[in-house]
């Protein structure tokens, strides 16, 4: 499988965009649908007003033990029950690049938490981390979640947590893309 994508905001997709929501800086343009190609795109296709590309990539900055029980507890995305879905697409400002990989490992985990916090909502808030820094996109990151209704405080509850985190002292962008997706309409 293809590990670049591509979310393109628009009018074509199968999650319904409910809400676009600046956290942090600038946010997106409101659109009304999004649709994720599992493909580089190499244009913006003449319906849509973005494209965000990014691609899936090796676990990092979390050890051995940290990736075993992220696999064994991180359920697969697409579950017939996750209808809701978050895009966070995230950057990070320049004295977080300037760090060292110990001393952003440092923050991500030993202080902020991050992997463990996570693993706290496992199974109930699926997550997919895609990277996008070293693409030149505006973003460095884009986190998908994708969780059931009943789920939604539990989801509120992990952003809170994160954001109350030292890890977002770095974070100079942030935007809340939320989805939905009807049964009938499918992936």
């Amino acid at each position: 499988m293809n590990n670049r994508y591509s979310f393109v905001g628009g009018i074509q997709g199968a999650w319904r965009v409910t809400e676009v929501r600046p956290v942090i800086g600038l946010g997106l343009d409101t659109v009304e649908r999004l649709d994720i190609v599992n493909n580089a795109l190499t244009e913006i296709p003449t319906d849509s007003a973005w494209v965000l590309q990014s691609f899936v990539s090796n676990v990092r900055y979390a050890n051995r033990d940290e990736i075993t029980m992220l696999r064994a507890l991180q359920p697969g995305l697409n579950r017939s029950e996750a209808v809701v879905a978050v895009l966070i697409p995230i950057k990070k400002n320049a004295q977080w690049w300037e760090l060292a990989q110990d001393e952003r490992r440092a923050i991500f985990e030993e202080q902020s938490h991050h992997t463990a916090v996570g693993m706290e909502y496992l199974p109930e808030v699926a997550r997919q981390l895609h990277h996008c820094r070293d693409l030149g996109e505006p973003f460095d990151f884009l986190t998908w979640f994708e969780f059931a209704p009943e789920h939604t405080q539990a989801f509120a509850d992990l952003l809170r947590r994160m954001r109350a985190s030292k890890e977002w002292d770095y974070v100079e962008r942030e935007v809340e893309v939320w989805l939905y997706r009807a049964p009938e309409e499918g992936l």
